[in-house]
């Protein structure tokens, strides 16, 4: 585990946020990550960084939302502030105790906490979309997130490290050769403007014109391996069924299926979790998209409810409801950024400026 955990920090210190002396370096996670902290600690030290860490204890959110008065939801932290708009890099480890903890919160509670955040997550998106701030998202394996994949805890540590490629000799040569391959996807879907997805349940069409393609190579999530956009807003038409189920704060919603007219979502559906679905299509934004993506990563190969992982499963698609990445030239603004996913394994095709590129799940040029 020691080995393990050491590839883990030297590869998220040294690739996914590429440490120089002088950075400035702000660690949020739980308790429960302690052992990577250490680890990411002593690499990012060894760097030359100076580094701040934050660490959440077991039942700290929920005590907050039950007794935070207005005035407490409405505090912004000095220092959080300082981090977002000043430090070099910023690196979140997920490692929940509990992921259903905030599941039953007041609502109304959550939206005053995250209009009191809006100008500093303003300048989170700003700043991380053009590497201003160089940000990772990571997990560290904890009894909570294995129980929720269905999994053992030792059967979830091998398959978060194995995502990771940490069980190669050069973790990190293996994520390059994932930027070589992506980027000949991005190269072909960057000189596109239209695009259709269509398989089972699934016809939609958007255009990318003025829009980027990003290769997500592992820098900016680890694991990652997928390639995304943000879609023109008012271009996106047709029907999209997700087949996986859709999480988003603790909920779980099954047999989402959207009906798309000039980028507005008119009419949803869901198998289970409707009233939770009405709930969100009600918040500024929800009704547009903010991003489409493939996701490429063949060693992610299970659902595990962590869209961290499940986003990248290789043959699939997925797209996200709400906030825009603005490093695509995407324009959409919420407070929520949720990604649903689409089988395509089974016959799924892309289609870009009219031209079969992708079919059941692998590109055909590539």
């Amino acid at each position: 585990m020691d080995t393990i955990l050491s590839k883990y920090a030297n590869l998220l210190v040294k690739y996914c946020l590429e440490i120089k002396r002088g950075d400035q370096l702000f660690v949020q996670t739980t308790t429960l990550a302690e052992p990577l902290v250490r680890e990411v600690y002593r690499s990012a030290i060894r760097a030359g960084a100076h580094v701040e860490v934050d660490m959440e204890f077991q039942g700290k959110s929920r005590i907050f939302f039950e007794e935070a008065k207005k005035s407490q939801l409405e505090y912004v932290s000095p220092f959080y502030k300082r981090a977002m708009e000043k430090f070099n890099a910023y690196l979140y480890i997920r490692a929940p105790f509990n992921l259903m903890e905030n599941q039953s919160v007041d609502s109304k509670k959550v939206k005053v906490k995250k209009d009191a955040h809006a100008k500093i997550s303003k300048t989170y998106f700003k700043r991380t979309g053009t590497r201003d701030m160089k940000r990772n998202l990571c997990q560290y394996p904890t009894m909570a997130a294995a129980q929720n994949a269905g999994m053992s805890l030792e059967e979830y540590e091998t398959f978060v490290f194995g995502a990771c490629h940490l069980f190669k000799d050069d973790p990190k040569a293996e994520w390059l050769k994932v930027r070589k391959f992506q980027k000949k996807i991005v190269d072909v879907l960057n000189k596109r403007e239209k695009v259709q997805y269509k398989g089972d349940g699934i016809d939609i069409s958007f255009s990318t014109k003025g829009r980027t393609w990003i290769n997500s190579d592992g820098q900016t999530n680890m694991p990652s391996g997928e390639v995304y956009t943000s879609p023109v807003e008012n271009s996106v038409n047709g029907i999209v069924n997700f087949s996986y189920p859709a999480v988003y704060m603790g909920h779980e919603v099954e047999g989402v299926t959207l009906w798309v007219k000039d980028g507005y979502i008119e009419k949803w559906e869901a198998k289970r979790g409707q009233a939770f679905l009405n709930k969100i299509f009600k918040m500024k934004g929800t009704r547009n998209f903010g991003e489409a993506a493939i996701g490429t990563n063949y060693n992610i190969n299970k659902f595990t409810k962590n869209i961290l992982f499940d986003e990248k499963i290789g043959g699939t698609i997925h797209m996200a409801i709400g906030q825009s990445y603005s490093q695509c030239g995407g324009k959409n603004v919420s407070p929520i950024h949720w990604d649903m996913i689409g089988n395509m394994m089974n016959g799924g095709e892309i289609y870009a400026d009219d031209e079969k590129i992708y079919d059941s799940g692998k590109f055909l040029f590539v």
